[in-house]
């Protein structure tokens, strides 16, 4: 039998470590919301949370607000603001569907039937991936109708209609209009680091196809607040009028944002997918959060917390805060905030 010598000081063995190795543990973020059933909290929602006061400065952080995040759907607006930089002359709801998620209701897939018809272009030029409608709702409608899925019903179709109509407009290749490199997603990079007053960290691929870019939720609620308080006529002030003005196209008629921007005047709301939210008042306090598993079955407890934490005292913000579990198809619990 043989023994194996010991390595060499030089061998690479010699850097081996033995022992326990110490790791200094990574912070679990804070919880957000808890799940409650029949009085026993079986599950938690953490996440990052951000409150601004009127003057844009920070007055409450829960976990780390200034960590880059995907704001999904919630940079919306900004990508609206960039349609219109660009030229394209939008208002009303057509520009209040431009930055929408809706919910695939008869009037708003009408309505984007309208705005590729004046443009000369049919559902087939878009890009989008082929879904169904976003509210449960109208899923179910939907498909008891025999209807399949189509690039109109995905959510995002507004918006990327205004993206193929301003490329039209200027004469850009419509071919590639979700390319990172065109010259219209060029001008959402800059828009969305203008608002946010953050350099974008990441560019990568929303689920509809367009780019996206990543700030931190810090840069998120300032964008919002940049948009409320923009002056009259700017890009950005029309697209936030548009949006208050014609909630029901941003989202739908059973969606948390219409009710809020509906029932609270001057508000600007738009949740994005992976559990977003952004919202501004209109005396520009802002809020921004994003939980961390993506659930979404938690934005609402949080949101009309983190409402209360700004002083809106409202019927809607206890509607949106109210999420019951069910047991039996009985009420059971309830998922609520814990902050």
């Amino acid at each position: 039998m043989t023994s194996s010598a010991a390595p060499s000081a030089g061998s690479a063995d010699s850097d081996a470590i033995s022992g326990p190795v110490s790791v200094s543990p990574v912070p679990a973020p804070p919880v957000l919301a808890e799940i409650v059933r029949s009085g026993f909290i079986e599950g938690h929602h953490r996440g990052s949370l951000v409150v601004l006061a009127a003057d844009g400065s920070v007055e409450l952080t829960l976990g780390d607000p200034g960590a880059p995040v995907f704001p999904r759907s919630s940079n919306k607006p900004m990508q609206a603001a960039a349609v219109l930089r660009a030229g394209l002359d939008l208002s009303g709801e057509r520009l209040a569907l431009a930055a929408a998620s809706h919910s695939g209701e008869g009037f708003h897939l009408a309505l984007v039937r309208t705005m590729l018809t004046e443009h000369g272009l049919t559902p087939d030029d878009l890009q989008t991936p082929p879904d169904l409608p976003l509210d449960p709702v109208e899923a179910e409608a939907y498909l008891a109708a025999g209807q399949v899925r189509e690039r109109i019903t995905m959510n995002c179709s507004g918006k990327h209609a205004a993206m193929l109509a301003v490329c039209l407009r200027n004469g850009w290749d419509p071919a590639t209009y979700l390319d990172p490199a065109h010259p219209l997603q060029q001008l959402v990079l800059q828009v969305v680091e203008e608002a946010a007053g953050d350099p974008v960290a990441s560019v990568g691929t929303d689920g509809c196809g367009a780019p996206l870019m990543a700030i931190s939720l810090v840069g998120l609620a300032r964008a919002f607040r940049t948009f409320v308080t923009a002056a009259p006529g700017t890009a950005e002030r029309r697209v936030a009028d548009a949006m208050r003005a014609h909630p029901e196209y941003v989202a739908g008629t059973r969606r948390p944002d219409t009710w809020l921007m509906r029932e609270l005047p001057g508000t600007l709301s738009k949740m994005g997918a992976e559990a977003v939210q952004a919202v501004a008042l209109a005396d520009g306090r802002a809020l921004a959060f994003k939980i961390d598993d993506g659930s979404t079955r938690a934005l609402g407890p949080v949101l009309a917390r983190a409402l209360g934490l700004l002083g809106v005292d409202a019927p809607v913000v206890s509607r949106i805060g109210r999420a019951p579990l069910l047991g039996g198809a009985a009420e059971v619990g309830e998922i609520r905030a814990a902050f």
